[in-house]
């Protein structure tokens, strides 16, 4: 008899050892699905909302990304977002958030991932929604998988690739011949990387660390210079072979993508006069920093935010995976975990000894 129950990692309150809970399994909504969780991967916010960096109801079912296999479809689900036709067994991503639609976000700006009532699995859906890596409500941008990806490397970056999609697609795109630096060396930070060397940069430069996290970058192809100044004793020098190794004293976009706000001010300094300064990573908020205002004036900056993704860049990424698996090595940049294991791939996360980590069932 098949089961009908299902697993997943609680988030019970903030700053607290998680707690593997098991939960009916109910049946499929109408206009949904539930699926059987093979992949979650772990994302920096996933440690923030532990920390208790964001306002979210608790207890919550942490985890906002996955890729698994449909188990039973809803009456009057058929299709995935590109029209593809949907069975029992298919591999299918889904995108962590739905957006109202009736909003002025959504109906007047044509900008879905600020929606006023957006709701995220594993982030504002408490536990009492229901077990969501589960049960997919109507609503789910779901995107089948093509055959012959690996699911590794499509999980590698998961959330990560969808926000970029939105940052370089909707917010400011890589322009051919560009010369790119990229802040951070975590997934987003790879994802940027590895989309601006997709989208013909001339250059890529990461700057991040720890050097594990640089080499392994490198390993899979991702990323021309790669510079430790998480590991540096004087960060500054590294930020001045940053700015040597633009070629002409300053990028022409800049992308932050640690997450770290004493980022941003080093991040002004990187960018050539009439440059831009693209800021992805502060998706939560870790505090506040200082900047000099003078450097956006001096340089002529256009400084630009990005915020989350919506279903469509998450469509846009997985149409790439077969451009980005045969490029770059992404299956390298990950590291499994059973589901069991949760606490030790959380605290891998955290301290950066892995560049990915993906629970299976």
């Amino acid at each position: 008899m098949t089961a009908r129950t299902g697993r997943a990692v609680v988030l019970e309150e903030f700053n607290a050892p998680l707690r593997l809970q098991e939960f009916p399994l109910p049946q499929a909504p109408d206009g949904g699905m539930t699926i059987a969780c093979g992949y979650g991967g772990i994302c920096g916010t996933d440690l923030h909302l532990q920390q208790g960096h964001l306002d979210i109801p608790v207890p919550l079912i942490l985890g906002h990304e996955g890729l698994e296999v449909v188990r039973e479809l809803g009456a009057g689900t058929h299709h995935d977002a590109t029209g593809a036709p949907l069975a029992a067994g298919d591999t299918v991503m889904w995108a962590s958030s739905i957006a109202c639609g009736v909003c002025p976000p959504c109906r007047l700006h044509r900008e879905p991932t600020l929606c006023e009532r957006r709701r995220t699995y594993g982030v504002n859906r408490a536990l009492a929604d229901g077990p969501e890596h589960i049960v997919l409500q109507p609503g789910t941008t779901v995107i089948k998988v093509p055959d012959g990806t690996n699911p590794l490397a499509a999980m590698s970056l998961a959330c990560a690739g969808p926000t970029v999609a939105h940052a370089l697609y909707e917010r400011r795109p890589v322009r051919l011949g560009e010369t790119v630096v990229v802040q951070g060396s975590g997934p987003v930070g790879l994802a940027a990387a590895a989309f601006a060397q997709l989208a013909g940069a001339a250059k890529v430069i990461v700057v991040g660390g720890p050097a594990g996290r640089l080499d392994r970058a490198a390993s899979a192809g991702i990323g021309d210079v790669h510079l430790d100044i998480v590991g540096a004793t004087d960060p500054e020098e590294v930020l001045r072979q940053v700015r040597a190794a633009t070629g002409a004293g300053g990028a022409d976009l800049v992308i932050e993508c640690a997450g770290v706000p004493a980022a941003v001010g080093q991040g002004l300094t990187l960018a050539r006069r009439g440059g831009s300064y693209l800021i992805i990573g502060q998706y939560t908020d870790a505090g506040d920093t200082l900047i000099n205002s003078h450097q956006i004036v001096h340089r002529q900056l256009d400084v630009v935010g990005s915020w989350a993704f919506t279903g469509a860049h998450l469509v846009e990424y997985v149409r790439l995976l077969p451009a980005l698996t045969a490029r770059f090595d992404l299956a390298s940049l990950v590291t499994p975990y059973p589901l069991e294991r949760h606490a030790d791939a959380l605290a891998a996360v955290a301290d950066g000894s892995v560049m990915k980590a993906v629970l299976t069932s």
